[in-house]
């Protein structure tokens, strides 16, 4: 179903936990009565896209703004293998329970989808338009070092954010006539490195105590430290800063070539690439963005309804 005549798509930007602020942006889009047809996402934007083509958005928020900084460390393997370090078991059960249903498949879905990915040997760009939904989300969120690469139509395959952090491409390919960007990386960059409070919740056994001390031994991102300036940024930092250099310069190089006719750019710097639990804020600052450019909406959709509430 077309928005006054207009076949709509939405392309959801990677940005690991900035990402829940695509369940914001969505929801307000939906209180302007705007219903994408077409819905492409990159990294976690493939996951919250699926969510709402599946019809799980409120469910997935739900779940999302519930979760502690520890319930997010239990994400982490105490074990750390040699491919990655999140608890591929844990979230896979996550996903089924709060994304969609593990049999679904996306061409059975009410919106078109898709999801991006990248081929690991070659660099070349996949579009995932057919087969599971959970396994094309997989190859899109298996950014390096965090996840395994996904074994899917012959070769392996990792994050959609490398090669196209936001979709805007595949929407046109799918038939959007107008395309509605999120870009979750456009104030990110030096955020890793700017000091901040943090405040560590009790530890209430041991089990707890080790697996955060676990955590912190690979991810500065749950609890960041004051560093004098003369001591270098930790592995995680680094790797965190690089992937945001990456992503933001290939963001805008994309972008360039094929601007949105909307682009939503949520201020999510303060949110570091592991802060899920921080999903109040990302969400919250979904809807203030929608609501920000409402007057740039206009001017490519037409009127919209005065009040959003």
């Amino acid at each position: 179903m077309t928005y006054r005549g207009i076949k709509i798509g939405l392309a959801l930007g990677s940005g690991s936990a900035r990402g829940w602020s695509h369940i914001g942006v969505i929801k307000e889009l939906q209180n302007l009565g705007i219903q994408p047809d077409i819905v492409c996402g990159s990294s976690i934007g493939a996951i919250v896209g699926a969510a709402y083509v599946n019809n799980n958005l409120s469910q997935l928020e739900e779940w999302v703004t519930s979760l502690t900084r520890l319930q997010v460390a239990t994400f982490l393997s105490v074990n750390l293998s040699l491919n990655g370090f999140v608890n591929r078991e844990r979230l896979s059960h996550f996903l089924s329970k709060h994304v969609c249903d593990p049999a679904q498949e996306i061409q059975h879905l009410p919106k078109k989808f898709a999801c991006v990915a990248t081929e690991l040997v070659s660099g070349r760009e996949i579009w995932i338009t057919k087969g599971a939904v959970l396994d094309a989300v997989w190859a899109s969120t298996a950014l390096p070092g965090l996840f395994p690469p996904v074994r899917s139509q012959g070769a392996w395959l990792v994050d959609g954010g490398l090669v196209n952090p936001v979709p805007v491409s595949v929407c046109r390919a799918l038939g959007a006539e107008v395309v509605i960007a999120v870009n979750l990386n456009g104030d990110i960059l030096g955020r890793h490195f700017e000091k901040r409070e943090i405040v560590v919740e009790q530890q209430e056994d041991n089990i707890v105590s080790k697996l955060l001390d676990k955590a912190k031994g690979y991810s500065a991102l749950f609890f960041e430290e004051d560093r004098p300036e003369d001591v270098p940024p930790s592995l995680f930092e680094a790797v965190a800063s690089s992937i945001n250099i990456t992503q933001d310069r290939i963001t805008r190089s994309r972008m360039a070539g094929d601007p949105p006719e909307i682009l939503l750019s949520p201020k999510l710097s303060k949110i570091g690439l592991l802060e899920f639990y921080r999903a109040g804020e990302a969400i919250a600052e979904g809807h203030e963005c929608v609501t920000r450019l409402r007057s740039e909406i206009e001017s490519v959709l037409g009127p919209l309804p005065a009040d959003s509430d």
